[in-house]
């Protein structure tokens, strides 16, 4: 692992179909790593006592809402932190079911790495292709998928290597490129934290190894220099009365005092003046940091401007083609207003067009659709009332994502992606 990734944290999110075990992987790996306290431990003994089970139920570990443990299962997204000496985690644990794709987009748009679990007396089904397109098109850099209950096949070889060639088959046609496999029992531990004794005839890495050591330094745009501004700073106080900072997170590049930037949209350049972090002044300061500037001259600045490079800029313009993911029971139709959030920039904006859907299984378009539908991902235009600075999605996922809001009851409706 290199300095850079040392200590890093490392976000990602589990999916797979209802009941393959992503609450127990979970649990599995709190429990190994030894990043539960003993009285947790203790509740979780008992709640499996009182379920009839001769087994410790690690899941337990992780659905943190009653009703869901009464129902057996996840609804919500349930994040969890832990650490061990090499990185700091968060997870986020989506579930499975269908009805829930909403749910996924929400865990893993900050996700940096996805576990797709398969079940492997099942293979692959229709919600392993839904999430794997999911993470192909959020963009998530790596990819491992556990091959789970290996248990409950006897440890086969060849079901495991049937499913990897399954699997590879089906990423090849989306843009999923560090992928790993890995087979595990979660209920017993295999291969989880500790090597399994059970499959001498895997080679590969346990999954907490894969998840210590993937290097995600390099995950981030550091080229495109983007800070949008998210508030403007100005103490009323004797003592700091001239000063004049700019709060936010850099969303691209790397940024040091004395650089030439740019303000959009007013188009005024200046020099970085100073860089603070914690009330402390840094060297530089690139994606994800959250920092204050201050500029050498004083520009007239708010939130929803973005300082960027004069010889590097992002696109501007009200027109957008993007891909989106609709989370709301109330269709999406042509000609329908919405609040849209960019970064930092918040405005009106109509749909103009619905171009096609996409079929999850297949990736087939569906063309000639009026409406999309909850959990549906289609492509769409978008007009804003006001010009937006950005990037395709594909180029910087802090600067391509949008999220559309209902006018009138201000919910969240759905997640878009700029092409």
């Amino acid at each position: 692992m290199s300095i850079q990734d040392k200590n890093q944290l490392l976000r990602f999110t589990t999916a797979g179909s209802v009941d393959d075990g992503k609450s127990t992987l979970i649990g599995r790996l709190l429990y190994d790593s030894k990043s539960i306290f003993e009285d947790q431990m203790e509740a979780v003994k008992a709640s499996s006592e009182k379920k009839g089970f001769d087994y410790v139920d690690l899941s337990l570990l992780t659905d943190g809402l009653k009703s869901e443990r009464e129902q057996g299962i996840t609804i919500d997204v349930a994040y969890r932190y832990f650490a061990t000496p090499k990185r700091k985690f968060i997870i986020a644990d989506t579930p499975g079911h269908i009805q829930y794709t909403r749910n996924m987009v929400t865990g893993a748009s900050t996700a940096n790495l996805a576990i797709i679990l398969i079940d492997a007396r099942k293979g692959l089904v229709e919600q392993t292709h839904r999430h794997s397109f999911i993470a192909s098109l959020l963009r998530i850099p790596h990819v491992i998928v556990c091959v789970n209950k290996m248990d409950l096949v006897d440890y086969n070889q060849e079901i495991y290597d049937k499913i990897v060639e399954d699997y590879r088959s089906f990423a090849s046609k989306l843009q999923v490129k560090d992928v790993n496999f890995v087979p595990i029992s979660a209920l017993r531990g295999d291969n989880v934290v500790d090597r399994s004794q059970n499959m001498p005839w895997y080679e590969g890495s346990t999954l907490l190894y894969l998840l210590e050591n993937v290097h995600i330094a390099s995950d981030y745009n550091h080229v495109d220099c983007r800070f949008p501004v998210q508030l403007v700073i100005r103490p009323h106080t004797m003592e700091y009365q001239d000063f004049r900072g700019y709060a936010g997170r850099i969303d691209g590049g790397i940024f040091k005092p004395g650089d030439e930037v740019k303000i959009l949209p007013s188009g005024f350049t200046t020099k970085i003046k100073d860089i603070n972090l914690d009330g402390k002044t840094i060297r530089e300061a690139h994606s994800p940091m959250s920092v204050v500037m201050t500029l050498k001259d004083e520009i007239d600045i708010s939130r929803g401007d973005m300082i960027v490079r004069p010889n590097n800029q992002p696109e501007v313009g009200q027109d957008l083609e993007l891909m989106v993911c609709w989370m709301n029971q109330k269709p999406m139709t042509e000609r329908t207003k919405y609040i849209i959030r960019h970064t930092t920039k918040e405005t009106q904006a109509m749909v103009k067009e619905i171009q096609y859907k996409v079929d999850i299984n297949t990736l087939h378009r569906i063309e000639g659709v009026n409406e999309i539908g909850m959990n549906d991902i289609a492509r769409i235009t978008l007009r804003s009332a006001q010009p937006i600075f950005f990037d395709s999605y594909s180029k910087n996922r802090n600067t391509g994502s949008i999220i559309l809001i209902d006018q009138n009851t201000n919910e969240t409706v759905g997640a878009g992606m700029i092409i």
